[in-house]
């Protein structure tokens, strides 16, 4: 599941046409349209206002309900032999506004892990 079935899903919750989301982002019915159907790519600059919109974090608009594909490094602890798993996930973003908005939500998140 990409972001376009994810905006149709939480369109479809927020009972929002596509016009009425496109005017709120001020952009053409059309051009969201395509955001839906995945035949473009969203413009960074809009997606921290779909998350909004849709009252979710940036990061469940591209949330496809499955874990993420994660990148597991195996390596053995020198000082006492037992073995310490790390994982990660991979985003790449390419505007800085957006990592930067991202990067702090994630954050957040980690603290709030922690505690």
């Amino acid at each position: 599941m990409g972001v376009g079935t994810n905006l149709k899903r939480l369109r479809s919750k927020t009972k929002f046409s596509q016009q009425e989301i496109s005017d709120m982002l001020g952009v053409d019915r059309n051009t969201y349209n395509n955001w839906e159907n995945e035949t473009t790519d969203i413009k960074s600059q809009h997606i921290e206002r779909l998350a909004e919109i849709f009252e979710v974090s940036i990061l469940d608009l591209f949330n496809d309900g499955q874990k993420g594909q994660f990148i597991n490094n195996n390596y053995e602890n020198g000082e006492n032999g037992q073995k310490d798993i790390q994982q990660g996930v991979i985003i790449n973003i390419t505007d800085s506004e957006v990592a930067k908005i991202i990067s702090s939500q994630l954050e957040e998140l980690i603290k709030n892990l922690k505690k």
